[in-house]
């Protein structure tokens, strides 16, 4: 398979939606077309696509979190819930979380569980937001996160000013997103598996295809470890490091504003 470029944006009106160029515009619309589709049986398809291995990279990212009992936190693109339970179980639900997400019915699904698991008053709010336009003021969290939802952002230097820009000084950013291999022979391994049989399990169990093979190209389109640790350097963050997970196939991002 022909290596596709490491670029976020073709133009100022232009961008990627997996290797298909549309305007920067359309972007944002039809990734909510992607994620409605696939909500109800998300969860499920990240069991199978990763073997459960997700679960392990979340509960990694979750242990390296910095949220001090009491402290309030940002989950970004927050999905099913996952990162914002973790980390309320972490310190005992002495903190508070807010979700938001960009997605109404994912949104949702996140509001669900985290009812289901007893969670209020700890999650402090479920809001529709834009993750390059966020609706909170200046120096508001002690930590923001954000797991496997950045590459889906229309401009990803913008997402982390917004970051950048509501967390306290002192606070911690943490990113968990796909990456690039590092082993060797693991890139043709983790292509072939891709590329053949994620879109064919997303058909099977979702009815939907197309939305798997574009969160498939949408990896490939992300940048590398070192690229993205330089764009979060950028937004203002000091002491950057990434994590590899899985050989490279996972990468975690950390970083403080100081």
């Amino acid at each position: 398979m022909t290596e596709q470029p490491l670029t976020e944006q073709i133009s100022t009106e232009q961008t990627h939606f997996g290797f298909e160029t549309v305007a920067a515009d359309e972007k944002a619309g039809k990734v909510m077309e992607v994620f409605s589709s696939v909500a109800y049986k998300y969860d499920i398809m990240n069991d199978v696509m990763s073997g459960g291995m997700h679960r392990l990279w979340k509960r990694s990212f979750i242990a390296k979190a910095v949220l001090p009992k009491g402290g309030r936190a940002l989950d970004v693109a927050a999905g099913s819930g996952d990162i914002a339970i973790g980390l309320l179980n972490k310190v005992n639900r002495q903190a508070s979380v807010v979700l938001t997400d960009l997605n109404g019915p994912m949104l949702h699904e996140g509001a669900r569980r985290t009812l289901d698991e007893g969670l209020l008053p700890g999650i402090a709010d479920c809001i529709q937001s834009d993750g390059t336009k966020l609706p909170f003021a200046d120096n508001s969290f002690d930590l923001v996160t954000i797991a496997f939802g950045i590459r889906n952002f229309v401009d990803v230097p913008a997402g982390l000013a917004e970051f950048y820009r509501v967390l306290k000084p002192g606070g911690q950013f943490m990113c968990l997103e796909f990456s690039k291999p590092v082993l060797p022979m693991l890139d043709v391994i983790y292509d072939t598996y891709s590329f053949n049989v994620i879109p064919a399990m997303g058909e099977m169990i979702t009815g939907d295809r197309d939305s798997y093979q574009y969160l498939v190209e949408s990896i490939r389109r992300f940048p590398d470890q070192k690229r993205f640790e330089k764009w979060i350097k950028q937004a203002g963050f000091s002491l950057v490091r990434h994590d590899n997970m899985t050989g490279g196939v996972v990468a975690m991002h950390r970083g403080y504003k100081v």
